[in-house]
């Protein structure tokens, strides 16, 4: 039964795929992934996220050394130790294990939670300016995934990246133009 409905399916898209192309309809192609992973305003975010959890990360690295070391010490002294000696600090290295985790978790939900937010602002951004492009060259349809094959003619991928870049040169020489705010 799928595979009679894809079929169909596959028939029909084709079948309006002629008609739109015999109307004069201009398709175009665009690389989304590519443009994710190029644009300057997606590795501005990316910086921009590595430079805000960088100093959690390097805590937490400072946290697990300090617990190893700990641990090593242990394991070195503990033959010399008194029972409740040796059982406090098992208590302690097992008790701050559990923290360092919990907080390693923590770390990796925030990067995670952000990461997501900036992945969503900058694929806003591609999408608007993918579609202001699309609209000045007087694209009719622009297709971004579930391509099996397209033919460089109709591939705007470059030019929607030159987009994105002048929109990230525009927007750096444009604070820096504005002039400053007044105080009353």
């Amino acid at each position: 039964m799928r595979i009679i409905m894809k079929t169909v399916l596959a028939l029909a898209l084709a079948t309006l795929g002629w008609a739109a192309l015999a109307d004069g309809t201009k398709i175009a192609y665009v690389d989304y992934q590519r443009l994710v992973q190029e644009s300057p305003q997606a590795r501005a975010a990316t910086q921009a996220l590595e430079s805000e959890f960088a100093p959690k990360q390097k805590q937490l690295e400072a946290q697990k050394k300090e617990l190893d070391g700990r641990a090593q010490k242990f394991e070195r002294d503990q033959a010399t130790m008194s029972e409740s000696e040796r059982t406090k600090t098992q208590r302690d290295l097992r008790d701050s294990q559990v923290t360092l985790e919990r907080r390693a978790k923590e770390f990796q939900e925030d990067v995670q939670m952000r990461q997501n937010e900036e992945l969503q602002r900058v694929q806003k951004m591609i999408v608007e300016s993918v579609r202001t492009y699309a609209k000045a060259q007087g694209y009719d349809l622009v297709i971004a995934q579930g391509v099996i094959y397209n033919s460089d003619s109709i591939d705007i991928t470059s030019a929607a990246l030159s987009s994105l870049q002048s929109k990230a040169a525009a927007a750096v020489l444009a604070p820096s133009a504005a002039p400053a705010p007044t105080k009353k």
